[in-house]
């Protein structure tokens, strides 16, 4: 049978997702109850962090502890990715002695070419080009607020970073549509709206605008990991780009807000609003843990069939 990986959002197709989303809330609300459920004993996920974390980590570990398996921190201190081993030997090595990868990097190309030469199912814990374990927590949080997403407006204000990219993905799969706000010069890469119909995405150099009428808001911080040596042009390049409760007024009376953290308020956020009525960010950190758990249940089960 041929090994499944979960790279980008678009590696799975929409009966997919939605299989992923039920299971997700099946997995939660057994949680809640406090049954165990460990289909995974004996099993093992290797975790490869070359970016720091603290979600990713923890949802991810706990996730795999709560199903009856184990996960394996591997820094770059722990393995010979940090001395220049090629990455394909890696994939070889250790995808011989575990069951499931994580890894969370820089180039997507990483990712790629660990999963081209692995035995083993492969996750996109994060690269610079996207960030899909996220996108999935966040439309499972929305559903879970507001039902299916299906025709609904997400505006995106901000840098057309890892996330945003990944919810373009999502828009085109699930059918709904992206408003995108970034600064000048900051705009989505052709790469990765090109292939969108215009119903599905369209962009504003005003985030007033663009946040006008939506069904969720959503941002991340200005300086993403890697682009640390920009934060004060960011700063200046954003000033304009904060969620804050006039913008959020633009939106339906019901939208929510998310941002996928960590968070910095005064920036691309106030207070206000990540602390407010509207913002939903504690329930999306959780999902993190219930969607992942499904996730990895799915890669090395396949889809069960609920009683």
């Amino acid at each position: 049978m041929q090994v499944k990986h979960f790279l980008q959002l678009k590696d799975l197709e929409q009966s997919e997702l939605d299989y992923l989303f039920k299971r997700a809330r099946t997995m939660k609300q057994r949680l809640g109850k406090g049954e165990l459920y460990q289909p995974l004993r004996a099993k093992t996920l290797a975790m490869l962090f070359e970016k720091n974390s603290t979600r990713t980590r923890v949802s991810f570990e706990v996730g795999m502890n709560q199903l009856g398996g184990s996960a394996m921190f591997l820094s770059p201190r722990d393995t010979q990715l940090g001395r220049g081993e090629p990455i394909e030997d890696v994939a070889e090595v250790i995808s011989r002695m575990v069951d499931i990868v994580m890894i969370r990097t820089f180039e997507q190309d990483i990712v790629e070419r660990f999963a081209a030469h692995s035995k083993v199912p492969v996750i996109n814990g994060l690269t610079d080009e996207y960030h899909p374990c996220q996108i999935l927590a966040d439309i499972f949080t929305y559903i879970e607020k507001r039902g299916s997403i299906k025709g609904k407006t997400v505006a995106w204000i901000g840098d057309s970073n890892n996330v945003c990219n990944t919810w373009l993905q999502a828009a085109k799969i699930l059918d709904f549509n992206m408003h995108i706000a970034t600064p000048p010069e900051y705009e989505v890469e052709p790469e990765r709206g090109e292939s969108f119909e215009s119903m599905h995405m369209e962009c504003f150099s005003d985030p007033h605008d663009a946040a006008r009428d939506a069904d969720l808001v959503t941002t991340d911080v200005w300086t993403s990991m890697g682009y640390e040596d920009e934060t004060e042009d960011r700063k200046q390049d954003f000033q304009d780009f904060r969620v804050d409760e006039e913008m959020m007024a633009l939106a339906k009376p019901d939208a929510l807000f998310m941002h996928c953290l960590p968070a910095h308020r005064g920036e691309e956020v106030s207070a206000g609003v990540i602390d407010g009525p509207q913002s939903v960010v504690w329930d999306e950190a959780e999902n993190r843990l219930h969607t992942q758990k499904a996730l990895v249940e799915y890669l090395l089960l396949g889809k069960i069939k609920e009683q």
